[in-house]
């Protein structure tokens, strides 16, 4: 029997993962999103064709399975709202809000719960995601397996053993995708004063970035070995690298992803103590 799925909160990351899971044929008469926008829920029953609810205690009440997709400042009170619900139904809870740890989420919700909470990217919004989860010792593995379903609608999925290590999967995937903007900006603006025009530039450096991308993931090379065969010996490339390197390019790279991992540490301490 194919579980019916609540999502409480219509937004983008919602938008996408239904999005996915209907494109690959997961039953739209099984799904229904709760969220307090109506025009945003009737955009969402037009174009995939789910069952939409204001009242998030009418759509918890017959779910399966729960995800908590709304901002990280309202998860405390929309998970005791639906607490007097799923303490006695027990469905799955997958939460997508940023930064808060399976304890607090199940302590707000009365304890004892399946819960996965999960680190997804933003280019989940083009079913190109990468997304971390962790399962607590409540979550069966038929449970995870329905999680592993849902959230590889839109991209790929990693299991941790941890949930600390969460917080690295923020630091390298999470908040990712800037990185590489912020590369491919620079890029641009490089190339720019080099003599391209600003268009040019851009293209070359988004198709640069798309490439590697793909010869990364799709290739059997490694990144290192993928950079050396690309490199000649007092080429072009080695020149630029040479330039990187001088300038403690893995050190600036390795204190951001400190500094974003930290700061993930830090805000699940600040919203978890209520």
């Amino acid at each position: 029997m194919t579980n019916h799925i609540c999502f409480i909160g219509g937004g983008n990351m919602a938008g996408s993962l239904i999005s996915g899971l209907v494109s690959n044929q997961y039953p739209a008469s099984k799904i229904t999103v709760t969220d307090p926008d109506q025009q945003k829920l009737d955009h969402l029953k037009n174009l995939l064709s789910i069952n939409t609810e204001i009242d998030n205690l009418k759509a918890v009440k017959d779910s399966d399975v729960i995800v908590l997709a709304v901002k990280p400042q309202v998860l405390k009170t929309v998970c005791e709202n639906i607490r007097q619900v799923t303490l006695k139904t027990r469905p799955l809870i997958i939460s997508i809000a940023a930064g808060i740890r399976s304890k607090d989420i199940d302590r707000w919700l009365g304890g004892n719960n399946a819960l996965v909470r999960c680190m997804p990217n933003t280019p989940a919004l083009i079913q190109a995601g990468a997304t971390g989860l962790f399962a607590n010792n409540c979550t069966s593995s038929e449970q995870k397996n329905i999680a592993d379903q849902i959230l590889s609608s839109a991209g790929i999925t990693l299991w941790v053993d941890k949930e600390e290590q969460l917080d690295a999967v923020t630091a390298v995937s999470g908040s990712g995708p800037a990185y590489f903007f912020l590369f491919m900006e620079a890029m641009q603006k490089a190339g720019k004063e080099l003599g391209l025009d600003e268009n040019t530039a851009g293209l070359l450096a988004r198709q640069t970035a798309l490439g590697a991308a793909r010869m990364a993931l799709e290739g059997e090379d490694d990144a290192v070995t993928l950079r050396s065969k690309v490199t000649s010996k007092g080429g072009t490339t080695a020149a630029a690298i040479e330039s990187f390197e001088s300038n403690n390019f893995s050190g600036i790279i390795s204190q951001a992803l400190t500094a974003a991992h930290d700061r993930a540490v830090e805000l699940a301490d600040e919203l978890g103590k209520n």
